[in-house]
């Protein structure tokens, strides 16, 4: 016979697949469907883009990713229209973000 040592005080921790099934349910509840845009929404944020991209002024954007709104603080570096992508910096860790113009929800000056 062997001591089972500190395994007998976690019973629990045996099961890991409950905990990661349970974890999955709570991320799904949380989840939210990504808004439609009108036309006159997304002709504003194409503004508010383009005058952050030429004034080098920080903006707040949020947008969807992977069923949650993010909003995040940054410059905006690159806008192509065409390509449906943009380039932002983020403020916190100075990282380049390449992101499709599809999933952004929202583009406010701070």
């Amino acid at each position: 016979m062997e001591p089972r040592g500190m395994k007998k005080w976690r019973p629990f921790a045996t099961m890991l697949e409950q905990y990661i099934g349970l974890q999955e349910v709570i991320n799904k509840q949380h989840e939210v469907t990504q808004p439609v845009l009108t036309e006159e929404q997304m002709e504003q944020m194409n503004f508010t883009l383009i005058e952050a991209l030429y004034t080098n002024k920080q903006v707040y954007l949020t947008y969807y990713k992977n069923g949650q709104r993010v909003t995040q603080t940054g410059f905006i570096q690159f806008v192509d229209f065409l390509g449906n992508l943009f380039v932002f910096i983020d403020e916190v860790f100075e990282l380049k973000n390449k992101m499709r113009l599809s999933e952004l929800i929202d583009v406010r000056f701070v």
